[in-house]
């Protein structure tokens, strides 16, 4: 029999009634003739209740001990859903990360996943088991406890979906597929059929809630198609993307075209440049007159990339020029922040600072970067609108304006109006 991979969220699972809506959701699967893999997510907002308790015991939690915490919670969702299935007549057994063979790095709190040892999972699905997976969570090579990071039960089900060679991986929660921007932002906002690896990876990336970056990675080495579903949705059928987002290699459409609007509101901006400051502080210029045999700026921006790595800050953009470093960080990636300002400070003065006040503006799709088209056309209606960027970054997919944070949801409505309603108007 072929193997789905299904994963539900912690919506999905947030109570016992909906557990159950699952369990029967899972047991119409396995009646349509699949082996089926089931990843959970922690019930509801366990895991921010479960962080909240940290937090009151320690203002910046040892990272090891939360990992040992927050994967907690999807070990609870595991062991309830496979006992809603059992109460259907289906034969479940449940596995944390670790026991199912998810293997990870060294890096607590957004660990990533190194390989996948599914054996025991092959063994219980050649006994006709279903079997339910603990997401968010693996097991280092040094066995040591890990969590994922945000989105990180889609890569425990993209991840599994390509080690057992699934048919497909079904990504269900309370939303049906992925929308040209949030849906909350812009009322106007489509559900988008089809997209490829790359151009959802640039969402995720850009901030929107959809499938997670490393999740797609993983999809797209083995080909393995992901189905982004709601819950409450029918099993898929000949056409998953009528009432769905499939995700896949080679979407139908022009290169060139914007898929989507997303946005990125809790970020810093990390800036540091290689001059001396004016009281004397040291800076990157005074430290590289340690070693006079490399630059100042080179110097610098090891210096700087050594310190951020030592407190775990993930950096999603960097650029270097003219001995200025600039780096935008996720708050939500930045577990360290009280102490990563205070080294900053301490060891550059005023040659480093954190800005707090913008946020990042994304436009994505397949080629659009081909001409200055779409970064002139988004620039000038930004401008237009008192939104003017102050940082530019491009990749093949993606163009990312850095704008005042207040009117972030003004620039998502206002790009989508320009890319996306206004081609659709196009449209006979």
């Amino acid at each position: 029999m072929s193997i789905v991979v299904q994963k539900y969220g912690g919506s999905s699972v947030a109570d016992a009634a909906r557990m159950k809506q699952v369990a029967d959701r899972v047991m119409r699967t396995r009646g349509q003739g699949h082996d089926v893999v089931v990843v959970v997510s922690a019930m509801g907002d366990t895991t921010d209740d479960l962080i909240g308790l940290a937090k009151q015991v320690s203002a910046n939690p040892d990272r090891r001990e939360l990992d040992m915490l927050l994967s907690a919670g999807e070990r609870i969702s595991m062991a309830l859903l496979s006992m809603a299935i059992r109460e259907l007549g289906g034969d479940a057994i449940s596995f944390t990360g670790s026991q199912s063979g998810i293997i990870t790095n060294d890096r607590h709190v957004d660990a990533r996943i190194i390989e996948v040892r599914p054996f025991r999972v092959q063994d219980e699905l050649a006994r006709g088991k279903i079997v339910v997976i603990a997401g968010y969570q693996g097991v280092s090579y040094r066995r040591e406890v890990t969590t994922l990071g945000r989105g990180g039960s889609d890569t425990t089900a993209v991840a599994m979906a390509a080690a057992l060679g699934a048919e497909y991986c079904e990504i269900c929660s309370d939303v049906d597929g992925v929308y040209t921007a949030d849906p909350r932002i812009v009322p106007q906002a489509s559900r988008i059929g089809t997209l490829s690896y790359e151009e959802t990876q640039e969402l995720a990336e850009c901030g929107a809630k959809v499938l997670n970056a490393q999740a797609v990675e993983f999809a797209k080495e083995k080909g393995i198609a992901i189905y982004a579903r709601a819950t409450r949705s029918p099993l898929p059928g000949a056409d998953p993307s009528a009432d769905g987002t499939v995700v896949r290699r080679h979407p139908p459409r022009m290169p060139g075209t914007v898929v989507g609007v997303a946005s990125e509101r809790d970020v810093l901006v990390l800036e540091a440049r290689a001059d001396r400051s004016a009281d004397g502080d040291r800076s990157a210029e005074a430290f590289a007159l340690q070693d006079p045999d490399r630059s100042a700026e080179a110097f610098a921006l090891q210096d700087v990339l050594e310190l951020l790595d030592k407190h775990h800050v993930a950096g999603k953009q960097l650029h270097v020029s003219d001995h200025r470093l600039t780096l935008v960080v996720s708050r939500e990636n930045l577990h360290e922040e009280p102490r990563v300002r205070a080294a900053l400070a301490a060891r550059y003065g005023a040659a480093a600072r954190v800005r707090d006040t913008l946020g990042a503006l994304s436009v994505v799709g397949a080629g659009i970067n081909a001409s200055f088209e779409n970064v002139r056309l988004g620039s000038a209606a930004l401008a237009a609108s008192g939104m003017p960027a102050e940082a530019i970054a491009t990749s093949s997919f993606r163009i990312t304006w850095m704008i005042d944070r207040t009117r972030l949801n003004d620039g998502v409505r206002l790009l989508h109006q320009t890319f996306i309603e206004a081609q659709r108007a196009l449209v006979p």
